[in-house]
């Protein structure tokens, strides 16, 4: 239903209610793209509907039985008649019917019509009478108070009409009070049921828009999280290591042997090549996520080459005991999983002074390829090095520009895991993650083939 000052849609959905124009213009405008409050106004105007085709149907033979022989029976009967047939259509066909009925309040009057005949032929005694009820609640529910008011009004004017033809009748004054006060009564709470409806929906709508921005500033605040770790686990790391090697490469004077600055500066330049391949594969992640790389990783593989590589630039032994049959995770897991391991190796160079490092991967619960959804991966990772600091903090790590262990610890959350800290049997840091590993289809030929 539409307010006065609205323009009606142009082609409005079936049996959904949209508001005259003019003197029966809304008080609460319905709220817009809700659905389920109007849903709910329709289901009470075919209810009130059915309530007034109850009562013409159970009160017809009482006032059939108190009406004289002759013509004013035969005006009940056709009265009577009439409402059921009209009530009936209104409830078969309301998805058809209810719009032009919203769209055209004069077709009230038709209703009001057969109200009066009842009343003036039924005496307001007869039951048959109350079924004049529901025109003044069926009015509050389609045109707001406006309408109710105005077809309220010539509903109490049929009513007082009524009680002037049947005055001589006992109990007639008593019954035309009642009809009276119901009429009122059932305008007043067409009405209000009506606002309550539109007004609960616009407060739906705006509950539903501020949960959608507070969604969307998650979303925001989720992505600025996740580039910062990602831009500290790749460039920020690369350019720190370019830096030093050209610190070392600068220092270097005239009389150095050329050897040594020729292998400064590959490192000078490798350094710099890293770095502009990270920045190019983080912009092609941002803009093609999904063409960038495989849906699925062989974890075993991708650590192979990151603890080699490792070994070869920092000189530092390193060990991986891993399962010899393949470790497949998606994407963005792998991912995850890697970003740790590289960023507990960088600190193991850069802090622990360590000559050793071990990684040892694992699963707990089943083997390797089980589908049932129980199994946790571990991936254990250990040094010979001084160790972590005491009362090591992630969150007071961070307050001092240092983010990595941070980083690490939010990248477990993410994959439904955890990170733990402690001391490793080789003498130095051990850093333990363990998450849910999920369950995956059986690896197919040609996945066992690219692994073998």
């Amino acid at each position: 239903m539409t307010s006065g000052h609205r323009p009606p849609p142009p082609t409005p959905p079936a049996g959904s209610p949209q508001g005259p124009a003019g003197y029966l213009a809304d008080d609460a405008p319905p709220p817009a793209g809700v659905r389920l409050q109007l849903g709910a106004l329709q289901s009470l105007c075919r209810q009130t509907v059915a309530v007034r085709l109850a009562m013409v149907v159970v009160g017809a033979p009482f006032a059939l039985a108190h009406t004289s022989h002759g013509a004013p029976r035969y005006a009940v009967l056709a009265a009577a008649v009439l409402c059921v047939m009209t009530s009936y259509a209104l409830l078969r066909d309301w998805e058809r019917i209810g719009p032009r009925l919203l769209a055209h309040p004069a077709l009230m009057a038709l209703d009001l019509l057969l109200g009066a005949t009842l009343l003036l032929t039924a005496s307001p005694a007869s039951p048959l009478a109350y079924a004049t009820v529901c025109t003044p609640l069926l009015s509050g529910l389609l045109y707001g108070w406006r309408g109710a008011g105005v077809l309220t009004g010539l509903q109490l004017a049929v009513v007082l009409t009524g009680f002037r033809a049947w005055e001589h009748r006992p109990g007639a004054g008593t019954s035309t009070l009642l009809v009276a006060g119901f009429c009122a009564a059932a305008g007043v709470i067409g009405v209000t049921l009506r606002n309550l409806l539109f007004r609960f929906g616009t407060a739906s709508e705006a509950l539903a828009q501020a949960h959608a921005r507070l969604a969307a500033n998650a979303a925001v605040e989720d992505e600025r999280v996740r580039l910062a770790r990602e831009m500290h686990d790749s460039v920020a790391k690369t350019l720190h290591g370019l830096a030093l090697a050209a610190d070392a490469l600068a220092a270097s004077d005239g009389d150095s042997d050329p050897e040594t600055v020729r292998r400064q500066s590959a490192l000078v330049a490798g350094a710099a090549r890293r770095a502009a391949a990270q920045c190019r594969e983080l912009l092609g992640d941002l803009r093609h996520p999904a063409r960038t790389a495989p849906a699925r990783l062989d974890l075993c593989t991708e650590l192979d080459s990151l603890t080699s590589e490792f070994a070869t630039r920092t000189g530092i032994a390193t060990e991986l005991a891993r399962p010899r049959t393949p470790l497949l995770l998606s994407r963005r897991a792998a991912h995850s999983v890697l970003a740790i391991v590289a960023e507990a190796l960088e600190n193991t160079h850069r802090h622990a002074r360590a000559t050793r490092v071990r990684l040892e991967l694992g699963t707990v619960g089943g083997a390797v390829g089980d589908t049932s959804g129980d199994v946790s991966l571990t991936l254990g990772i250990d040094d010979d090095g001084a160790g972590l600091p005491p009362d090591t903090a992630p969150e007071r790590l961070a307050t001092s520009g240092h983010f990595g262990l941070l980083g690490m610890v939010e990248r477990a959350t993410s994959l439904g895991g955890g990170l733990s800290l402690g001391r490793s049997p080789l003498g130095g840091a051990r850093i333990l993650l363990r998450m849910p590993l999920p369950a995956t289809a059986p690896h197919t030929p040609q996945e066992e083939a690219a692994h073998a």
